[in-house]
C-alpha cells in the first residue's frame, strides 16, 4: 500500500509540475509579446536576477528531459541492456553514492542520468547497427 501511495504521490506531482510549467510558458509568451512596445518591461525581463532564474530553470528541465529519456528506455526496455542499467543503478544506490545526504537532487538526478548514458553507450558499442 505505501508504494501505491508513493505513486499517487508522484503521479500528481507530475501533474502539478506539469500545470505549472505551461502557465509560467503562457505567462513568459504574454510578457514577450509586449515587450518589444514597452521598453521598462523589456528591462526588467532582462535583469539578471530574471536571467538567473530562467537559466536555472532551463538547466533543471534539461536535466530532467536527459533523465526521463532514459527512465523511460530503463522501465520500458526489456532486454539485456535494460537489465544491465537497472541493476547499475541498484548497484550505485547500495554503495551510497546516489543517495547520499550530501548530494543535492539535481546531482542525484545527473549522476543517474549520467550513468544510465554511459551504460547506454557502453552496450552500443558491442551491439550490430540496424
Amino acid at each position: 500500500m505505501a508504494r501505491e501511495d508513493y505513486l499517487d504521490d508522484v503521479h500528481n506531482r507530475i501533474l502539478r509540475v506539469t500545470e505549472d510549467l505551461r502557465a509560467i510558458q503562457r505567462e513568459l509568451n504574454c510578457a514577450a509579446m509586449e515587450a518589444p512596445g514597452d521598453p521598462e518591461l523589456m528591462e526588467a525581463l532582462s535583469a539578471i536576477p530574471e536571467m538567473e532564474s530562467l537559466q536555472t530553470l532551463r538547466s533543471a528541465l534539461d536535466q530532467m528531459r536527459h533523465f526521463l529519456f532514459f527512465y523511460m528506455q530503463v522501465v520500458m526496455n526489456e532486454s539485456e541492456a535494460g537489465d544491465k542499467i537497472r541493476q547499475s543503478l541498484r548497484q550505485k544506490n547500495n554503495e551510497g553514492v546516489v543517495l547520499s545526504p550530501e548530494i543535492t537532487e539535481s546531482e542525484r538526478l545527473r549522476s543517474a542520468a549520467d550513468l544510465a548514458l554511459l551504460q547506454y553507450l557502453a552496450e552500443g558499442k558491442t551491439r550490430k547497427p540496424n
